[in-house]
């Protein structure tokens, strides 16, 4: 049962609720379901899972989704953002399949008032959404799901995917906290803050400049997620994918990473994602970044107009909400 809600760090507008999880080896575990508030209620609501070393901070985003007619929440995954504990490790599981135990809370809490609920899933919480999506088919959860940049692969060459991997594969079972030799760079924060090229304010303790060691249980969890995403999925709701037109390497000072996935290789999205269901729509936006909402107001523009297409024409109206 989820805690009562309180203001969010967002501040007036926004709410938050704890959901109380089974402990773990570190101890106690919570998720963070957060909720814009005000306007008129309505029967469709949306609920936006976060990237990998991230939360939940995009409130344009949020009042895109409202002025459409949703109710928004956003969902801070186990020991990420405002969920992270002292003791925990941040951004660590060692299976994904860990987050459907938050990932069901929060929809439960969200249906006992909506009848439609479209998931929106970015980088890391995309490959997360679409597993969960597969998993609940059939059960009418769910009536849309949408995919910003989703974490489909590695951005590497294919002989350092396999090495990386291995190495995590063997440790996994003995030391799955294990950092392995891969620093995240930090030129992506650089791209969308305020205080470097971008024009974005969020926290950097929450969303660190330097980001969080990758562990090798983590990155083996994350191999096994996209595996299954490349035999193929069977999710039963339209889905509405989208990424940048292209990737450029993340080299500070470098050409192009201003208006480029420097997370991601788009390929690789474009590759697998045909594979989630029977009806998959993907959209390409010239001069995205990796999350594309944070991208400049002529791409983002572009993002927002595509993705109200999409909704009008796959998502069901409060009038046509299943019964």
């Amino acid at each position: 049962m989820a805690d009562a809600a309180i203001e969010d760090i967002l501040g007036p507008g926004y709410e938050a609720r704890e959901i109380p999880l089974p402990s773990d080896a570190e101890g106690e575990v919570v998720a963070t379901l957060v909720r814009r508030t005000g306007g008129a209620p309505t029967r469709r609501a949306v609920l936006y899972v976060h990237g990998f070393v991230d939360y939940f901070f995009q409130t344009h985003l949020a009042d895109f989704y409202a002025a459409r007619g949703f109710d928004f929440y956003a969902l801070d995954l186990r020991k990420y953002g405002r969920s992270l504990r002292p003791h925990q490790t941040a951004n660590m599981v060692e299976s994904l399949s860990e987050y459907f135990a938050e990932l069901d809370e929060a929809v439960r809490i969200i249906r006992e008032d909506h009848d439609v609920l479209l998931v929106n899933g970015h980088s890391t919480g995309g490959l997360i959404t679409a597993l969960w999506a597969d998993r609940v088919q059939g059960r009418g959860l769910v009536q849309g799901l949408f995919l910003n940049s989703p974490f489909f692969d590695l951005n590497e060459t294919a002989v350092m995917r396999a090495a990386g991997v291995g190495v995590a594969r063997s440790l996994r079972g003995v030391r799955p906290l294990a950092k392995l030799p891969a620093p995240l760079s930090s030129v992506y924060v650089t791209t969308i803050h305020r205080d470097f090229d971008g024009e974005w304010d969020f926290d950097l303790k929450l969303k660190p400049f330097e980001g969080f060691p990758v562990r090798a249980g983590w990155l083996a969890a994350i191999r096994r997620g996209q595996k299954r995403v490349h035999a193929g999925l069977a999710i039963d709701v339209p889905v509405l994918v989208m990424a940048s037109t292209r990737t450029v390497p993340a080299r500070a000072g470098g050409e192009g990473i201003t208006g480029s996935d420097i997370v991601l290789d788009v390929e690789h999205i474009a590759k697998w994602s045909p594979g989630l269901g029977a009806h998959v729509t993907i959209v390409r936006i010239e001069n995205g970044l990796h999350d594309l909402v944070l991208s400049a107001k002529p791409a983002r523009d572009q993002v927002f107009t595509e993705l109200g297409r999409w909704i009008d024409a796959y998502v069901p109206a409060e009038a046509d909400a299943p019964a």
